[in-house]
Parts: C-alpha cells; sequence; structure tokens
C-alpha cells in the first residue's frame, strides 16, 4: 500500500495525478478483483477530469496543497452533490439527490484530494461485521479464498485501501466501524473526538455517538486525513518517544474470549513495547462490567436510530436488511425516561473511568478479540449476533466515553490481521495520533 507522503513527492517531482486516478479505476474494475463489491458507485468521469485539472495547475506550481489529485473513497454514508445517499440501503432509493457535499467531502475536495467513488457498507452502519445482502460484501484481503469478513460498518472503505483503488477512505465510527474493518484487513482506522469533525451531510446512526474519520495505510496517513476533515493544515506528527509513554491496560471485559492469534499478538506488541522503554500497567477499570447493564435496552443506538427510522420502516420495512431492522427496533424498548436515565448514567460514566485513566498517556486493548470470520460461518443468525457483538465489544466502549481512538495492525508479516487500540482523552486527538506513530514503528508488521 503506498503512502500519501510518498504519493504527493511523487506527484510533486513530475508525476501524474490521471495515472493515479487510471491505476485505482482499472482496480475497480478487474472483475476478479472486489471493485464491484467494494464500490456502490464510482465516479470515473469526475474524477479523471478533476485529475487533469490537478496536473495541469501543479505544471504552473499553483496545486492547492501536496495532495491535491490523489484519489480517495467515500462511504455510502456521505451526500456527495448530485447523489442519492443510499447508506447501503435499498430503502433511500427514491431519495432526492444531494444538493451539497458533506463538509467532511467539501474539505477533502477543498485540500485537492479527488472523490473517487462511492463505498459499501452494512445497511445504515448497524453492525460491525460489514456483510450486506443488497449490494454484497467485500472480502477481506486476508486469505481471500476463505471468504472473511472485512469487518464494519466501513467494509468498502476498508478493501478500496488494501486493494488500490483508493489511497485513503472517508469513513464513520459509532461503535467501531473505522476501527473494526482496520483491525480485521491489517490497516489503520482513526475514531476522532466526535466533535472534532463535522457530521452535518453523513446519514446518521447515533446522533450521541457518531464519528466521522479515516481509514488509510498508516498511521501518518491517518493523520493527514484527519487534520483535512478537521479543518486543520496538515502539518507532520511531532516525534513522540516510545520511552517512558504511560500506558494502562484494562484487564475487565476487553480481554475476555480472547482468540489465541488475537492473544499472541496483543501480547507481542506489549513486550516490544516494554522493551522499547513504555511503562504498563494492567489496571482493574471494573467501571466496564457496568456497561451491559447502563445499555441494557439497546443504549443511544438502539433509541436514536429508531427515532430516524421509525417513519420509514412504516413505508419500506420489507426493504431493510433484518439483521438492521431488529437492532433498530429495539429503541421501541426505551421511554423518554430511560432515555434521560442513560444520558445521566454516561455522563457518570465519563466522569469516573476520566479520573482512573488521568495518570496515562493512551489505555491499549486489543481492537477486536476475533480475527476475521469466514462468511460462509456467520449465516445462522445466532452466529451473527454472537460475533457481532464480540466485534463491537471493546471500540464501542469508546464511543460511549465520547474519546479518541485508533486502531493499527499488530501481528507478524504473515499472520492474519490484528488491531491494537490505543485510546486517549476527549479532545486529544493530535497527541493520540503521535504517540499512535510512535508505536507504530516498534509493532506494526513491515509490510503494514
Amino acid at each position: 500500500m503506498r503512502r500519501l507522503a510518498q504519493l504527493a513527492a511523487d506527484l510533486g517531482s513530475g508525476g501524474s495525478s490521471r495515472g493515479l486516478i487510471e491505476q485505482c479505476l482499472a482496480r475497480i474494475g478487474d472483475r476478479a478483483g472486489e471493485g464491484e463489491r467494494a464500490f456502490l458507485k464510482v465516479h470515473d468521469a469526475d474524477a479523471l477530469a478533476a485529475a487533469d485539472v490537478y496536473d495541469r495547475l501543479r505544471a504552473r506550481g499553483a496545486a492547492p496543497s501536496p495532495f491535491a489529485g490523489i484519489p480517495v473513497s467515500i462511504k455510502d454514508l456521505f451526500d456527495l452533490a448530485g447523489d442519492v445517499t443510499m447508506a447501503g440501503s435499498r430503502a433511500l432509493k427514491d431519495a432526492e439527490p444531494a444538493v451539497r457535499d458533506a463538509p467532511s467531502v467539501a474539505r477533502l475536495r477543498a485540500a485537492g484530494f479527488i472523490p473517487i467513488g462511492r463505498t459499501n457498507m452494512t445497511e445504515f452502519a448497524f453492525s460491525g461485521l460489514g456483510i450486506n445482502p443488497h449490494y454484497g460484501t467485500p472480502l477481506n484481503p486476508y486469505d481471500r479464498q476463505a471468504r472473511r469478513i472485512p469487518g464494519g460498518s466501513s467494509s468498502g472503505a476498508v478493501v478500496s485501501v488494501t486493494d488500490a483503488m483508493a489511497f485513503g477512505a472517508l469513513g464513520t465510527d459509532t461503535g467501531g466501524s473505522c476501527r473494526i474493518p482496520a483491525a480485521l484487513c491489517g490497516i489503520v482506522g482513526f475514531k476522532p473526538t466526535a466533535r472534532r469533525v463535522p457530521t452535518a451531510g453523513a446519514f446518521p446512526l447515533s446522533t450521541s455517538l457518531d464519528s466521522v474519520g479515516p481509514l488509510a495505510a498508516t498511521v501518518a496517513c491517518c493523520a493527514v486525513l484527519d487534520a483535512v476533515l478537521a479543518g486543520e493544515p496538515a502539518a507532520e506528527l511531532a516525534p513522540f518517544p516510545v520511552a517512558g509513554l504511560r500506558m494502562a491496560v484494562p484487564q475487565t471485559t476487553v480481554l475476555d474470549g480472547l482468540e489465541p492469534a488475537v492473544a499472541r499478538a496483543f501480547e507481542s506488541a506489549l513486550d516490544a513495547l516494554r522493551k522499547a522503554g513504555a511503562r504498563i500497567n494492567d489496571i482493574p477499570l471494573h467501571e466496564l462490567a457496568e456497561l451491559p447493564q447502563i445499555n441494557a435496552k439497546g443504549g443511544f443506538a438502539a433509541a436514536e436510530s429508531y427515532a430516524i427510522h421509525r417513519a420509514l420502516i412504516a413505508k419500506a420495512e420489507k426493504t431493510y436488511d433484518p439483521q438492521v431492522l431488529t437492532r433498530i427496533l429495539r429503541g421501541q424498548e426505551q421511554s423518554a425516561a430511560d432515555y434521560i436515565d442513560l444520558v445521566a448514567a454516561r455522563a457518570d460514566f465519563i466522569r469516573r473511568v476520566a479520573a482512573v485513566t488521568a495518570p496515562y498517556d493512551a489505555l491499549m486493548m486489543p481492537t477486536t478479540p476475533l480475527t476475521a470470520p469466514r462468511l460462509a460461518d456467520l449465516a445462522a443468525d445466532d452466529s451473527y449476533r454472537k460475533v457481532n457483538f464480540l466485534m463491537l465489544r471493546n471500540p464501542a466502549i469508546v464511543n460511549f466515553l465520547d474519546r479518541c481512538s485508533i486502531s493499527l495492525p499488530c501481528q507478524r508479516a504473515g499472520d492474519a490481521p490484528v488491531g491494537l487500540m490505543l485510546i486517549g482523552e476527549h479532545g486529544a486527538d493530535r497527541r493520540l495520533l503521535a504517540i499512535a506513530a510512535a508505536v507504530e514503528k516498534v509493532v506494526s508488521p513491515p509490510s503494514a
């Protein structure tokens, strides 16, 4: 996978944006590849025209940024002017086209990135598996013949990057939807503090939990995209030494039921960081055991998605993925009083956890307790629900805490992808990215 910095350097020394677009379009159009499942719509003509403009501007020294002319993919959750935002569903097929780009898309365009197409996703972003019965499920790049899931909900986003159909992807993360697919497919996914990037123009799942973030080859690539999305200069990350880092590994819930391959990769990453001088403490963090009870009636995602979807369900219930519909309808279980109690419980939970984690630079845990299972193994409803719960379990903690978080690969080269998740404080996004860049040098395989 090619890095944004190297692509920018190549373009700056005479490379062609049109050439990049043509390479990506060829990968998307390859019938032996995953392009048909990864993309729901390809903006080939628009992308080529934009590339020609940037090639001419760069020749005159007038490109808007070093990254102008680099293709990126856009999750089907986001408005692009002139497109119908389908959110991976069929229920919205008769909706009006968007009048304008979502702010996050507009910021990418302003920096010169070229949206090459809309990527597939779990319908309405309501699952961590990435399965879509309407448009097919893009397959994980690891052990592809086994037909493993990519993770979700940003499934097409992750495969667009791993398969060089784009060099970065715009995704969302409500309970892990950037970090889960990144972990299962061996790249980096970043979930910013929710307020950092505008969510306007993105079809909502949970207005309390939704975040907009990037997926890309490396931490540095995610940091570039994060800065653009946040409306900040895409400055290089300040160096951050591993030696002396104060890291904490919670012992409650997040290490339960780890697949042996995940446990080995996680322990190996911790050992490598200790050898590099990081100070890693195990902490109980018993508060995490309270989350199942706090969210017993479906939590914010069920309540808020039901409020969003109830009118559409009344008109188009039969078009919904039954697995997604079941989760949305759980929102009917909550009364107004239940929701008010949930808001209060969240504020109290955030306050108490912050008091415990304040001495540490970051928390660490496996992003998911499992490597990517085969698609065929999730056909039964019970298997789907069990694996979906496990995939969401650890990442969703971060959304409830309203913090920033990142997943980076930590497996040995050639092994099944495993994600190491770092969790920073609320609003400390650039600090976490700098820490992650330092950690990446120690734990990520050379090919990541």
